[in-house]
This record gives C-alpha cells, structure tokens and sequence, in this order.
C-alpha cells in the first residue's frame, strides 16, 4: 500500500509543478508550481489509495 501511494505522490507532484511551471514561464518556485504541485500530490494520494484496493 505505502509504495502505491509513494508513487502517487511523487508522479501527481512532478505533474502539477511542471503543470505550475508551464503556467508561470518556467518558474519552478513560482507560486503556481508550488500550489499544483501540492495539488498533484494530494490527487496521487488518492489514485494510490484507489489502485491499492484494486490489487
């Protein structure tokens, strides 16, 4: 389960920072990149948790 998550979490907040860095003119510390990368995260927790209980 743990390892599921972990990747839900390290592919959801690489997406959502480049997501933030494409809307901030390639700003990786921008606030944008920062706030979806957040997001992305969270969303990976949660596709993690939903792939987990498939297997």
């Amino acid at each position: 389960m743990k390892l599921m998550i972990w990747i839900g979490i390290t592919i959801g907040g690489i997406v959502g920072g480049g997501i933030g860095s494409l809307l901030d003119h390639g700003n990786m510390l921008g606030a944008w990149s920062i706030i979806l990368g957040a997001v992305g995260s969270l969303a990976g927790i949660w596709l993690g948790i939903k792939l987990d209980n498939l297997i």
